[in-house]
Protein backbone atom coordinates (compact mmCIF):
# COMPACT_ATOMS: atom_id res chain seq x y z
CA UNK A 1 0.00 0.00 0.00
CA UNK A 2 2.90 1.94 0.67
CA UNK A 3 4.30 1.55 -3.22
CA UNK A 4 0.45 2.29 -4.17
CA UNK A 5 0.73 5.87 -2.25
CA UNK A 6 3.98 6.69 -3.98
CA UNK A 7 2.90 5.64 -7.55
CA UNK A 8 5.55 2.95 -7.88
CA UNK A 9 4.91 0.46 -10.34
CA UNK A 10 4.41 -3.00 -8.52
CA UNK A 11 3.98 -6.64 -9.58
CA UNK A 12 3.05 -9.30 -7.22
CA UNK A 13 3.68 -12.59 -8.58
CA UNK A 14 1.46 -15.68 -6.83
CA UNK A 15 4.33 -18.36 -5.17
CA UNK A 16 3.67 -21.81 -3.63
CA UNK A 17 2.41 -20.08 -0.13
CA UNK A 18 0.24 -17.85 -1.47
CA UNK A 19 -2.21 -20.72 -3.53
CA UNK A 20 -4.73 -23.54 -1.93
CA UNK A 21 -3.77 -26.55 -3.34
CA UNK A 22 -7.06 -26.87 -4.54
CA UNK A 23 -7.54 -25.64 -8.40
CA UNK A 24 -9.61 -22.44 -8.50
CA UNK A 25 -9.61 -21.23 -5.31
CA UNK A 26 -8.61 -17.79 -4.26
CA UNK A 27 -4.89 -16.91 -3.32
CA UNK A 28 -3.26 -14.90 -0.83
CA UNK A 29 -3.31 -11.88 -2.87
CA UNK A 30 -6.59 -11.91 -4.43
CA UNK A 31 -7.21 -9.15 -2.32
CA UNK A 32 -5.31 -6.64 -4.04
CA UNK A 33 -6.64 -7.24 -8.00
CA UNK A 34 -10.60 -7.81 -6.70
CA UNK A 35 -9.78 -4.05 -4.67
CA UNK A 36 -8.18 -2.52 -8.00
CA UNK A 37 -4.85 -1.32 -6.06
CA UNK A 38 -3.87 1.19 -8.28
CA UNK A 39 0.27 0.47 -9.36
CA UNK A 40 -0.30 -3.06 -8.36
CA UNK A 41 -0.52 -5.75 -10.59
CA UNK A 42 -1.02 -9.27 -9.22
CA UNK A 43 0.13 -12.01 -11.87
CA UNK A 44 -1.33 -15.44 -10.92
CA UNK A 45 -1.22 -17.14 -14.49
CA UNK A 46 1.68 -16.89 -17.41
CA UNK A 47 1.56 -13.53 -18.80
CA UNK A 48 3.60 -11.60 -21.27
CA UNK A 49 2.88 -7.90 -20.36
CA UNK A 50 4.33 -4.88 -23.07
CA UNK A 51 4.79 -1.06 -22.59
CA UNK A 52 0.84 -0.74 -23.27
CA UNK A 53 -0.19 -3.40 -20.69
CA UNK A 54 2.34 -2.26 -17.98
CA UNK A 55 1.47 1.74 -18.92
CA UNK A 56 -1.88 1.19 -16.44
CA UNK A 57 0.76 1.01 -13.71
CA UNK A 58 2.03 4.36 -14.37
CA UNK A 59 0.81 7.48 -12.99
CA UNK A 60 -0.77 9.50 -16.18
CA UNK A 61 1.64 10.77 -18.62
CA UNK A 62 4.23 8.05 -17.37
CA UNK A 63 4.99 4.74 -18.55
CA UNK A 64 7.43 1.37 -18.30
CA UNK A 65 9.72 1.22 -21.96
CA UNK A 66 10.00 -2.76 -20.74
CA UNK A 67 8.49 -5.88 -21.13
CA UNK A 68 7.68 -8.50 -18.82
CA UNK A 69 7.86 -12.35 -19.36
CA UNK A 70 5.80 -13.46 -15.41
CA UNK A 71 5.37 -16.76 -14.73
CA UNK A 72 3.39 -17.71 -11.10
CA UNK A 73 4.07 -21.06 -8.81
CA UNK A 74 1.55 -23.04 -10.39
CA UNK A 75 0.90 -26.48 -8.77
CA UNK A 76 1.34 -29.80 -10.75
CA UNK A 77 -2.83 -30.38 -10.84
CA UNK A 78 -3.05 -26.51 -12.15
CA UNK A 79 -0.04 -26.91 -14.69
CA UNK A 80 -1.55 -29.79 -15.96
CA UNK A 81 -4.94 -28.18 -16.35
CA UNK A 82 -3.20 -24.93 -17.70
CA UNK A 83 -1.62 -26.87 -20.43
CA UNK A 84 -4.42 -30.03 -20.78
CA UNK A 85 -1.81 -32.71 -20.19
CA UNK A 86 -3.43 -35.99 -19.27
CA UNK A 87 -0.04 -37.86 -18.02
CA UNK A 88 0.35 -40.04 -14.76
CA UNK A 89 4.07 -40.68 -15.20
CA UNK A 90 6.17 -38.17 -13.41
CA UNK A 91 9.11 -38.03 -15.23
CA UNK A 92 7.25 -37.98 -18.89
CA UNK A 93 4.69 -35.25 -17.03
CA UNK A 94 7.44 -32.85 -15.79
CA UNK A 95 9.42 -33.39 -19.29
CA UNK A 96 5.92 -32.79 -21.13
CA UNK A 97 5.32 -29.33 -18.82
CA UNK A 98 8.88 -28.23 -19.37
CA UNK A 99 8.67 -28.48 -23.30
CA UNK A 100 5.14 -26.50 -23.34
CA UNK A 101 6.30 -23.91 -20.95
CA UNK A 102 9.66 -23.20 -22.87
CA UNK A 103 7.59 -23.15 -26.20
CA UNK A 104 5.34 -20.33 -24.63
CA UNK A 105 8.44 -18.76 -23.27
CA UNK A 106 9.86 -18.99 -27.03
CA UNK A 107 6.71 -17.60 -28.37
CA UNK A 108 6.88 -14.56 -26.14
CA UNK A 109 10.34 -13.94 -26.51
CA UNK A 110 9.91 -14.08 -30.28
CA UNK A 111 6.76 -11.22 -30.00
CA UNK A 112 9.38 -9.17 -27.93
CA UNK A 113 10.54 -5.86 -28.91
CA UNK A 114 14.42 -6.72 -29.42
CA UNK A 115 15.08 -3.00 -28.70
CA UNK A 116 13.42 -2.88 -25.20
CA UNK A 117 14.64 -4.47 -21.99
CA UNK A 118 13.13 -7.95 -21.39
CA UNK A 119 12.63 -9.30 -17.91
CA UNK A 120 11.77 -12.69 -17.00
CA UNK A 121 10.34 -12.96 -13.53
CA UNK A 122 9.47 -16.87 -11.79
CA UNK A 123 8.32 -18.56 -9.12
CA UNK A 124 10.41 -22.08 -9.93
CA UNK A 125 13.02 -24.25 -8.85
CA UNK A 126 15.86 -23.65 -11.44
CA UNK A 127 18.31 -26.48 -11.74
CA UNK A 128 21.53 -26.06 -10.45
CA UNK A 129 20.43 -23.18 -7.57
CA UNK A 130 21.40 -24.08 -3.82
CA UNK A 131 18.92 -24.46 -1.11
CA UNK A 132 19.49 -22.71 2.26
CA UNK A 133 21.89 -25.66 3.90
CA UNK A 134 23.97 -26.20 0.91
CA UNK A 135 21.13 -28.68 -1.06
CA UNK A 136 21.53 -28.56 -4.73
CA UNK A 137 17.89 -28.43 -6.79
CA UNK A 138 18.38 -31.54 -9.08
CA UNK A 139 16.19 -32.73 -12.05
CA UNK A 140 13.31 -35.54 -11.37
CA UNK A 141 12.75 -34.56 -7.88
CA UNK A 142 9.97 -31.82 -8.85
CA UNK A 143 9.19 -29.50 -11.50
CA UNK A 144 12.74 -27.95 -11.92
CA UNK A 145 13.30 -25.21 -15.14
CA UNK A 146 16.30 -26.19 -17.00
CA UNK A 147 19.23 -23.21 -16.47
CA UNK A 148 19.19 -22.59 -20.06
CA UNK A 149 16.18 -21.77 -20.67
CA UNK A 150 16.40 -18.46 -18.05
CA UNK A 151 19.32 -17.75 -19.16
CA UNK A 152 18.73 -16.79 -22.84
CA UNK A 153 21.08 -14.07 -23.93
CA UNK A 154 17.40 -12.28 -25.25
CA UNK A 155 16.64 -11.83 -21.59
CA UNK A 156 18.09 -8.75 -20.03
CA UNK A 157 17.50 -9.84 -16.02
CA UNK A 158 15.82 -12.57 -14.29
CA UNK A 159 14.14 -12.27 -10.80
CA UNK A 160 13.43 -15.25 -9.09
CA UNK A 161 11.59 -16.54 -6.06
CA UNK A 162 10.89 -19.80 -4.61
CA UNK A 163 14.37 -20.82 -3.32
CA UNK A 164 15.18 -18.84 -0.16
CA UNK A 165 19.03 -18.53 -0.44
CA UNK A 166 21.02 -15.58 -2.17
CA UNK A 167 22.40 -16.46 -5.25
CA UNK A 168 23.25 -15.27 -8.92
CA UNK A 169 22.80 -18.14 -11.27
CA UNK A 170 24.55 -17.20 -14.39
CA UNK A 171 27.82 -15.27 -12.37
CA UNK A 172 29.61 -12.75 -14.60
CA UNK A 173 27.25 -13.56 -17.55
CA UNK A 174 24.24 -11.90 -19.51
CA UNK A 175 21.63 -11.78 -18.17
CA UNK A 176 21.87 -11.90 -14.40
CA UNK A 177 19.63 -14.61 -13.16
CA UNK A 178 18.71 -13.83 -9.90
CA UNK A 179 17.25 -15.61 -6.30
CA UNK A 180 16.92 -12.42 -3.94
CA UNK A 181 16.22 -15.42 -1.47
CA UNK A 182 13.61 -14.37 1.63
CA UNK A 183 14.10 -11.34 3.63
CA UNK A 184 13.87 -13.40 6.61
CA UNK A 185 15.40 -16.76 8.12
CA UNK A 186 12.89 -19.17 7.54
CA UNK A 187 13.97 -22.38 8.79
CA UNK A 188 17.80 -24.17 10.70
CA UNK A 189 18.59 -24.48 7.38
CA UNK A 190 19.05 -21.00 6.71
CA UNK A 191 21.08 -20.44 10.62
CA UNK A 192 24.20 -19.04 8.67
CA UNK A 193 22.90 -16.96 5.65
CA UNK A 194 22.73 -13.49 5.45
CA UNK A 195 19.48 -11.62 3.34
CA UNK A 196 19.71 -9.42 0.83
CA UNK A 197 17.25 -7.50 -1.51
CA UNK A 198 18.29 -6.67 -4.86
CA UNK A 199 18.24 -3.19 -6.82
CA UNK A 200 18.67 -3.97 -10.30
CA UNK A 201 19.06 -0.77 -13.14
CA UNK A 202 18.44 -2.97 -16.34
CA UNK A 203 19.11 -1.67 -19.65
CA UNK A 204 19.44 -3.76 -22.89
CA UNK A 205 22.12 -5.91 -23.23
CA UNK A 206 23.27 -4.59 -19.75
CA UNK A 207 22.33 -4.87 -16.36
CA UNK A 208 23.73 -4.06 -13.18
CA UNK A 209 22.91 -5.66 -9.97
CA UNK A 210 23.33 -3.70 -6.16
CA UNK A 211 23.34 -6.53 -3.61
CA UNK A 212 21.71 -4.41 -0.41
CA UNK A 213 22.41 -6.99 2.88
CA UNK A 214 19.62 -6.77 5.09
CA UNK A 215 20.82 -6.18 8.90
CA UNK A 216 17.99 -6.32 11.13
CA UNK A 217 16.72 -9.81 10.85
CA UNK A 218 15.48 -12.40 13.18
CA UNK A 219 18.27 -14.32 14.29
CA UNK A 220 18.17 -18.32 14.83
CA UNK A 221 20.04 -20.06 17.30
CA UNK A 222 20.55 -23.77 17.48
CA UNK A 223 22.33 -25.63 20.18
CA UNK A 224 23.01 -29.20 21.27
CA UNK A 225 22.76 -30.54 24.38
CA UNK A 226 24.12 -34.30 25.30
CA UNK A 227 23.38 -34.93 29.28
CA UNK A 228 25.97 -37.47 30.51
CA UNK A 229 24.69 -36.59 34.30
CA UNK A 230 21.26 -36.18 35.61
CA UNK A 231 22.47 -34.05 38.49
CA UNK A 232 19.99 -30.56 38.12
CA UNK A 233 19.22 -31.10 34.87
CA UNK A 234 17.08 -28.04 34.13
CA UNK A 235 20.67 -26.00 35.16
CA UNK A 236 22.36 -27.95 32.49
CA UNK A 237 19.52 -27.10 30.10
CA UNK A 238 19.87 -23.45 30.78
CA UNK A 239 23.26 -23.20 30.78
CA UNK A 240 23.09 -24.66 26.71
CA UNK A 241 20.93 -21.81 26.17
CA UNK A 242 21.50 -18.33 24.88
CA UNK A 243 21.51 -15.71 27.58
CA UNK A 244 17.39 -14.44 27.88
CA UNK A 245 18.46 -11.42 26.10
CA UNK A 246 20.25 -12.88 23.42
CA UNK A 247 16.93 -15.52 22.80
CA UNK A 248 14.74 -12.30 23.24
CA UNK A 249 12.75 -12.31 19.49
CA UNK A 250 14.65 -14.72 18.33
CA UNK A 251 13.78 -18.52 17.24
CA UNK A 252 15.63 -21.30 19.33
CA UNK A 253 16.45 -24.80 19.01
CA UNK A 254 17.71 -26.66 21.70
CA UNK A 255 18.30 -30.72 20.93
CA UNK A 256 18.81 -32.55 23.67
CA UNK A 257 19.80 -36.23 23.95
CA UNK A 258 19.86 -38.33 27.03
CA UNK A 259 19.11 -41.73 28.35
CA UNK A 260 15.11 -42.45 28.18
CA UNK A 261 15.49 -43.32 32.17
CA UNK A 262 15.66 -39.81 32.57
CA UNK A 263 12.78 -38.67 31.14
CA UNK A 264 10.81 -37.89 34.76
CA UNK A 265 13.40 -35.79 35.65
CA UNK A 266 13.19 -32.95 32.99
CA UNK A 267 10.94 -30.31 34.16
CA UNK A 268 9.59 -28.32 30.93
CA UNK A 269 7.81 -25.75 32.71
CA UNK A 270 11.27 -24.19 33.95
CA UNK A 271 12.86 -24.46 30.65
CA UNK A 272 10.27 -23.06 29.14
CA UNK A 273 9.79 -20.07 31.15
CA UNK A 274 13.32 -19.58 30.75
CA UNK A 275 12.97 -18.77 27.12
CA UNK A 276 9.73 -17.38 27.11
CA UNK A 277 11.20 -14.05 25.76
CA UNK A 278 12.01 -15.62 22.57
CA UNK A 279 9.91 -15.31 19.35
CA UNK A 280 9.38 -18.83 18.93
CA UNK A 281 11.35 -22.34 21.12
CA UNK A 282 11.68 -25.21 19.80
CA UNK A 283 12.75 -28.06 22.66
CA UNK A 284 13.27 -31.12 20.69
CA UNK A 285 13.93 -34.21 23.41
CA UNK A 286 15.55 -37.82 22.40
CA UNK A 287 15.83 -40.10 24.07
CA UNK A 288 18.12 -42.61 24.14
CA UNK A 289 17.85 -46.83 24.34
CA UNK A 290 20.93 -48.78 25.19
CA UNK A 291 21.52 -51.08 22.53
CA UNK A 292 20.23 -54.70 23.13
CA UNK A 293 23.54 -56.82 24.04
CA UNK A 294 23.77 -59.91 21.13
CA UNK A 295 25.18 -63.09 21.55
CA UNK A 296 28.18 -63.84 19.02
CA UNK A 297 26.46 -65.92 15.95
CA UNK A 298 28.36 -69.36 17.24
CA UNK A 299 26.51 -68.43 20.48
CA UNK A 300 23.01 -69.76 22.12
CA UNK A 301 21.28 -68.82 25.41
CA UNK A 302 21.67 -73.04 25.80
CA UNK A 303 25.31 -72.18 25.81
CA UNK A 304 25.40 -70.27 28.75
CA UNK A 305 25.94 -70.65 32.48
CA UNK A 306 23.12 -69.51 35.25
CA UNK A 307 25.97 -67.12 36.17
CA UNK A 308 26.98 -65.83 32.55
CA UNK A 309 23.62 -65.18 31.80
CA UNK A 310 22.89 -62.94 34.52
CA UNK A 311 26.23 -61.21 34.17
CA UNK A 312 24.94 -60.37 30.61
CA UNK A 313 21.61 -58.95 31.47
Amino acid sequence: MRLSRDQIPTILLVGNHDVSPSVARAHAMEEFSTLSVPHVLVVDKPLFLGPEDLKQLCSPGKQLDLQLLAVPWVSRSGLMSYLDLQIRDLGQLYEEMEKRLSNVLEKWLDQADPNLPTILTAHASVEGAVYGGERTVLLGKDFVLPKSMVADPRLDYVALGHIHKAQNLNEGNHPPVIYSGSIERVDFGEVKDDKFFVVADVEKGQTETDWRKLEEIRPFHDRYLKLDSQKDITAQVISALPAPDVMEDAVVRLVMEYPRAWASLIHDGAIQDHASDAFEFHFVKRPQMDERIRLPHDQTVGDLSPVELLEKF
